[in-house]
């Protein structure tokens, strides 16, 4: 769980890893920075066109240009009279020029680190080759590598232009209404209180709330929300979003960093930095794996030339041992491996990022898909969390729950409730307010919240308790009929809330929480994908049981405290293995950090949400879980696919070199094809569309 701070972090992130070691050309558990002073790319996505114009801006080409050159020349020095042995002593002299990064890189990590890494490997067969009279096998060598490392830059350049995409999303100045008029100035110089203009299809460059005027605004940059949602006066906007056809006043609300698409801009680029699983494996993989296969290509060599007396150099047209030994080390580089199960994972964190959900790391898009169990919170989860009071009962009640006694019930209930976060107390108030009767009582003083029970607070200087038919049961003298009133709204699905001034229990009122629209289908998706729906719930078990039917859940677990919940989450993973808890992020911050990978939703317009959960949903409903399960699913399938294909080539390519059945440039070519095969596979996750199967991958 990220600490609520993390969002304050710079994006630039840290280089990335390479084959366990920064010299190394692969990228290993990479991380996309942002770089403003890179040229920007006119759109996004892979093409030859790009690879092209990324290989000849690629650092020191013209070096390594020079030295290729050079090289091919040298292949008719014989011609005109120089012998061998001084011909291969001037192409072992050029040879570093040829290979400039590859030398230089390989031969550092080797003297500076003591290690060996795949610069390292390339260097030893390109001298090799030289030395046995094979320089065109070197040229082609060094030219195939070369143009490999301009395409994971090109790879990686895409990735970033990705995620500037939303960098791209906030304009950098607004119209800021000021005495003297209206004035274009930096985000950056907005402070909130500041008021901003909006003009009709302009992106709102901050967040804020609306002083004037009414729009249709469409946030789905933001949240993926396809539809256009209506904003007036009093209501909140977000940074990134573009305007309909009014004109808005705005007040801002935040400085220009602690906007909601520079939250989002930043929990993605530090998401690349918390590594999944596999990505962490393959790290440690690479940086065994590399001399090891060193250590078996000088055993190559070794025994068979030392203890079985075969030949050391090419013989007529068959290879030597010393050449299969060499296309061995090129085959056996790790590269493919290492830079596809990053670049795949930072596509699909990409992806769900322009979806409107937020992975806060690899480490739980991959664990998404390994969950045997989803947990759901009731209030404002799996319902609106906009409840309303229904019924109101005074114990002097006159007639039918709006008498004089009834009012004052629900002015005094609303003076407990007025601090409370929880979403059955915005009924209250609102129930309070539409009968005019709000300010009747003084806000309480000194609440104290009984967890999971109720609330207490001083209205008047006496102590008054608002909470459950459990709590007043156990603390309070309580009215038969008042009991019995309150247990048969509770049979007809209501929430209740019992009231006590001090002196006496004055009454309850009952709320009704309609169901979020589509709920039925996203508990369908995630059923289907493999994962037992669970409700967990502070709420009374009729009501409980009444959304479970109607949403199709078969397991609940009503009437919890907090500390219950966590114990069935306990329970949960017993049973199931990792466990996913879904809710609002708000009431629930315990079970989301209990669980395996906490999920919540409305992240796009409360910064707490956004801190969270691991997985963050930035509209504010369950319509994307099964989006992100599916994502998820379908990355892990790539990562698989990855591995198969890379070990599964190398291996057999590995035996037709042992076999002398592979030129060098063959095996180059063979590694730089598996590690073009297995990028392009990963970036896949980029195009992903929630049409497939949640039961796919």
């Amino acid at each position: 769980m990220m600490d609520a701070d993390n969002h304050t972090k710079k994006s630039e992130l840290a280089q990335a890893d390479r084959c366990g070691d920064q010299s190394c050309s692969c990228v290993a558990g990479s991380v996309v920075c942002l770089d403003d002073d890179k040229p920007r790319k006119n759109k996004v996505g892979l093409g030859f066109g790009g690879f092209l114009d990324s290989f000849w801006n690629a650092p020191d080409l013209k070096i390594v240009l020079v030295g290729l050159a050079l090289l091919v020349i040298s292949l008719f020095a014989e011609r005109i009279g120089i012998t061998q042995p001084w011909v291969m002593i001037v192409q072992l002299l050029i040879l570093p020029l040829a290979g400039w990064t590859v030398f230089r890189d390989g031969f550092a990590t080797l003297i500076k680190n003591q290690r060996f890494n795949m610069n390292t490997l390339m260097s030893v067969a390109a001298i090799g080759a030289v030395v046995l009279g094979e320089t065109y096998e070197a040229i082609i060598l060094l030219l195939l590598f070369t143009a490999s490392e301009a395409l994971e830059d090109y790879i990686n350049d895409n990735a970033r232009e990705i995620l500037r995409e939303f960098a791209d999303l906030a304009p950098k100045t607004a119209i800021r209404l000021q005495p003297e008029g209206e004035i274009e100035v930096s985000v950056q110089a907005l402070n909130p209180g500041d008021t901003i203009i909006v003009r009709p299809a302009d992106r709102i460059p901050m967040d804020g709330v609306i002083l004037r005027g009414s729009s249709s605004v469409n946030q789905a940059p933001i949240t993926g929300e396809s539809k256009l949602i209506e904003k007036t006066v009093g209501e909140e906007v977000l940074s990134g979003s573009i305007n309909g056809q009014g004109v808005l006043q705005v007040e801002v609300t935040s400085y220009a960093q602690d906007n909601t698409i520079q939250r989002i801009i930043n929990l993605v680029t530090e998401a690349q930095q918390n590594k999944a699983e596999q990505v962490k494996f393959i790290d440690r993989f690479a940086a065994i794996y590399t001399p090891i296969v060193f250590v078996i290509a000088l055993l190559v060599v070794i025994i068979p030339v030392f203890v079985f007396n075969q030949p050391f150099w090419n013989v007529g047209s068959s290879y030597g041992w010393l050449h299969r030994s060499l296309s061995l080390l090129m085959i056996g580089c790790p590269c493919a491996l290492v830079i596809s199960t990053p670049i795949t994972m930072i596509s699909g964190l990409t992806r769900a990022a322009k979806a409107g959900v937020i992975f806060k790391g690899g480490v739980f898009l991959e664990g998404l898909s390994n969950a045997g169990a989803i947990a759901f919170d009731k209030t404002g989860t799996l319902t609106k969390g906009e409840p309303v009071v229904s019924q109101v009962k005074a114990v002097d009640c006159l007639s039918d729950g709006f008498c004089t006694r009834c009012d004052d019930l629900v002015a005094y209930t609303s003076a407990l409730e007025v601090h409370s976060s929880h979403p059955l107390a915005s009924s209250v108030i609102d129930e309070a307010n539409r009968r005019g009767i709000a300010s009747r009582y003084p806000p309480a003083e000194d609440l104290k919240v009984l967890e999971g029970k109720g609330q207490t607070g001083y209205v008047n200087g006496k102590l008054g308790t608002v909470g459950s038919l459990s709590l007043f049961l156990s603390e309070h003298q309580t009215p038969e009929e008042l009991v019995s009133a309150v247990r048969e709204a509770e049979e007809q699905g209501k929430s209740t809330m019992l009231v006590c001034d001090g002196e006496m229990v004055r009454g309850f009122l009952s709320v009704e929480d309609a169901l979020r629209p589509g709920m039925e289908q996203v508990i369908r998706d995630v059923r289907s994908a493999g994962l037992h729906p669970v409700i967990l719930t502070g709420d009374n078990p009729t009501v409980a049981e009444k959304v479970a039917k109607q949403v199709g859940i078969d397991e609940v677990h009503s009437a919890l405290l907090p500390e219950e919940k966590l114990a069935w989450l306990t329970r949960l993973k017993a049973k199931y293995g990792n466990v996913v808890m879904a809710g609002d992020g708000i009431n629930d911050s315990p079970a989301l950090a209990r669980a395996d990978i906490g999920i919540a939703m409305g992240g796009a317009g409360n910064a707490q949400v956004l801190e969270t959960a691991d997985v963050v949903l930035l509209n504010d409903d369950l319509e994307k879980l099964p989006f992100a399960i599916r994502l998820s699913k379908f990355v892990n399938k790539l990562v698989r696919q990855n591995v198969i294909i890379s070990l599964g080539v190398k291996a057999l390519v590995a035996v037709f070199a042992v076999m002398g059945l592979t030129p060098l440039w063959v095996a180059v070519l063979a590694d730089i094809g598996i590690s073009l095969i297995v990028t392009l596979n990963g970036t896949r996750a980029l195009r992903f569309e929630p049409q497939a199967q949640l039961s796919e991958a």
